[in-house]
């Protein structure tokens, strides 16, 4: 009984998701991505995928939902409205951005 019980646990791991990623793995693998041409930055301050690959999309939304918190924090104590810290932060990116690396552009994605 404990073999059988054991053999069903073990098949229940495994059949488990791996880990989803959180939000400290995607700001670690955030460069790589960046790097490879999977997400680049557009003008409204958010990452945007430019090839879905693997987690990309996964990175992409934990970092975006971190950088929403980071901006209404900026917003609501500078007494401004979102749009306008997002409008900012974007601008911050894209001249932060390395050479190589994808940038939103009149809807298309360019490299810097």
């Amino acid at each position: 009984m404990k073999k059988i019980l054991s053999f069903a646990m073990m098949l229940m791991l495994l059949s488990c998701p791996i880990q989803a990623m959180d939000l400290q793995q995607a700001m670690t693998n955030l460069p790589q991505a960046k790097a490879q041409g999977l997400v680049g930055e557009q003008p409204d301050g958010y990452l945007g995928v430019v090839k879905a690959e693997g987690n990309t999309p996964t990175l992409v939304q934990l970092i975006n939902a971190a950088r929403r918190a980071e901006y209404q924090k900026l917003a609501t104590a500078n007494g401004l409205q979102l749009a306008d810290v997002e409008v900012m932060a974007g601008q911050k990116a894209f001249n932060k951005t390395q050479s190589g690396h994808f940038i939103l552009r009149d809807g298309q994605w360019v490299k810097k």
